[in-house]
């Protein structure tokens, strides 16, 4: 790989050989290679999908899927539909649960490295990358192992082309867990087929120009649909390059390439020799949310439950809420008055007035029944989101939030966050993420011995000689 001076008509740099070295990567890395730590953050991501896409079978979304798919007449094939009796081709079952994992907003988030990458804004890195990697491993039969490196060059290669692409690429309206995760379904895919590097480069060709997905789309059902349709792509992707068929050799680098089509240009600094060095998972870390909304609300969500719990704060002594944020945080929570769950999820105002109200905020709590209720919709009038000039200052790599809780005996009480439970930061430990995975297996009414043999499989997936063993568990 090469790197040139800028171009000066495009004021762009120029960096030959990307997609070769990132296919190179993807090709010669083993499992050995994987630090035990990448390993062991891995499989609290990896449980931690595996119950989204529970609780995800069970929403509506989810049974427009199911139905979607018994319509198409694909109902035998090797790969599981989580939470259902479905078994498609790979594709397919990649597609439901991508949408399933997606489905709450409730899955894990990458974080940002450099202060003018937005962090939160950046990806979802399991959604695209765990439903392709299961499904193409339990098609072939392979090893625990084998799939969990799959997963983690996927969430790698992905989490890298996020952090180098501008960010204009996310505040312009991509969304990048559908744009970035593209390649992350591409690689983990490519990867248990034994694509060798030329064949990864033309997955990742194919790839690019499946490479889709709008934020104005968020708060509906297409922004789940995004990254179940990353990850099916993504398993296209490896399966067309398979065949010989033929794409660039430069998607991401070339003028007309992802990089600049997408986003205006990147940092190469952020992506060449960055891959596996460090790997995200061990820095900056994947944070894995408490709770089902936009992982910019998580911050304050931790910190007012804090103070209700600290101060013993009641809703009906609470005059207003300001709560003051970073600019690019209202861009992402557009919803100030929500209609439904799915906007409630996109609303600091909604998630702030549901912990004044109830205490919590869970799967339960996110619904079109809560978000109508009268209490709630009085609670919301009084949340003031604004833009603060102290979370500003702080810089995007954090997701800074600065709460005054105004009650009515004249009292204000005050509290600042940049980091929300179970981020790197405050992080949840494996059986605080079961704690969350028995939380949606049980809202998915799912079998509670199935649900505890789950846990206990993915702890030891290392050992796993067919990773069937896990799927069967998710039927």
């Amino acid at each position: 790989m090469t790197l040139h001076q800028t171009n000066p008509a495009q004021a762009q740099p120029v960096v030959e050989g990307l997609t070769q070295d990132v296919a190179e990567f993807v090709v010669g890395t083993t499992y050995a290679d994987l630090p035990a730590e990448v390993v062991e953050l891995g499989k609290k991501s990896i449980l931690d999908g595996i119950g989204l896409a529970l609780s995800g079978s069970v929403a509506k979304s989810g049974e427009h899927i199911q139905a979607y798919l018994k319509g198409l007449g694909i109902q035998e094939g090797p790969a599981t539909v989580i939470g259902t009796a479905l078994k498609v081709p790979p594709r397919f079952a990649a597609f439901a649960n991508g949408v399933g994992i997606h489905a709450d907003d409730y899955d894990d988030t990458q974080l940002a490295v450099a202060k003018d990458r937005v962090y939160g804004l950046l990806t979802h890195p399991t959604a695209p990358a765990l439903p392709a990697a299961l499904a193409v491993a339990e098609a072939a039969g392979t090893s625990g192992t084998e799939m969990m490196l799959a997963y983690h060059l996927g969430v790698e290669v992905e989490c890298k082309i996020a952090e180098a692409i501008n960010p204009r690429h996310y505040q312009h309206g991509f969304h990048a867990t559908a744009t970035c995760g593209t390649y992350a379904a591409a690689a983990a895919a490519g990867k248990l087929k034994g694509l060798d590097v030329e064949q990864m480069v033309r997955a990742f060709g194919c790839a690019g120009s499946q490479s889709a997905g709008l934020r104005e789309n968020f708060g509906t059902m297409m922004k789940p649909f995004h990254a179940g349709r990353s990850s099916e792509s993504g398993v296209v992707a490896a399966d067309f390059a398979a065949l010989g068929w033929t794409t660039t050799d430069k998607i991401l680098e070339a003028p007309r390439g992802f990089f600049q089509a997408a986003g205006g240009g990147f940092d190469p600094a952020a992506i060449v020799g960055k891959l596996g060095q460090p790997w995200t998972f061990a820095s900056p870390g994947v944070s894995i949310k408490p709770h089902p909304s936009g992982s910019l609300t998580h911050p304050g969500m931790t910190k007012m439950l804090e103070l209700i719990r600290t101060h013993s704060i009641k809703a009906e002594d609470v005059e207003r809420v300001d709560v003051g944020t970073n600019q690019n945080m209202p861009n992402a929570l557009i919803h100030h008055r929500p209609k439904n769950e799915l906007q409630a999820k996109f609303s600091m105002e909604f998630c702030m007035a549901i912990l004044l109200l109830d205490g919590r905020g869970s799967l339960p709590e996110f619904t079109d029944e809560t978000v109508e209720r009268e209490d709630v919709r009085a609670m919301i009038e009084r949340v003031n989101f604004h833009v603060h000039p102290e979370a500003e200052a702080a810089g995007y790599d954090k997701m800074t939030t600065i709460i005054d809780i105004h009650l009515k005996d004249g009292r204000t009480i005050s509290g600042r966050s940049d980091f929300g439970k179970g981020s790197p930061a405050n992080p949840m430990t494996y059986d605080e993420a079961a704690d969350k995975f028995r939380g949606c297996a049980e809202f998915a009414k799912w079998d509670k011995a199935k649900t505890e043999s789950i846990v206990e499989t993915v702890r030891r997936l290392e050992q796993l000689r067919d990773i069937r063993e896990l799927t069967r568990l998710c039927a």
